[in-house]
């Protein structure tokens, strides 16, 4: 299942992951795809936003991850300089966890990833504009992508 969302700026991104967000419980995968500057943090700002986070949430790229405590914890990673970087990187340590799993650049970890996500592609359009692609793998997150809007 799949759905397409266009965003027309920034505030506009937060927005439509602050609705995934509301959506998302303990131990759900996000998976975040797209160019650089395509927007994946800024989406898991308004994701941060409805688990509670109050915390600046800003790209975890040169520190792999970053803990956010809110209602739900968020578990923001960023899997671009994995390679190379830190072989015995354990992933297993936030998914299925107490926490939401938010996962920029998943390719560097296929072997790695659960069967069941939410996979999130973002495309830059314009300075501004977004096309956002939302895919559900798994019973839960085709429920949870029948009911965003």
């Amino acid at each position: 299942m799949k759905k397409i969302f266009k965003t027309n700026n920034a505030l506009e991104t937060i927005n439509l992951g602050e609705k995934i967000g509301s959506l998302l419980n303990i131990s759900d995968v996000v998976l975040l795809t797209g160019d650089l500057s395509a927007g994946k943090t800024t989406l898991t700002k308004g994701i941060g936003k409805a688990l509670g986070v109050k915390s600046i949430i800003n790209s975890p790229t040169f520190t792999i991850v970053k803990e956010y405590r809110g209602r739900i914890p968020l578990y923001h990673l960023d899997l671009y300089r994995l390679d190379g970087l830190n072989n015995d990187f354990d992933l297993e340590e936030f998914i299925g966890g107490d926490g939401v799993c938010v996962i920029e650049w998943p390719y560097q970890v296929t072997d790695l990833l659960p069967d069941e996500y939410l996979k999130v592609n973002i495309i830059r359009l314009s300075l501004e504009e977004r096309e956002v692609e939302i895919s559900a793998y798994g019973k839960h997150y085709e429920e949870l992508l029948e009911v965003l809007k």
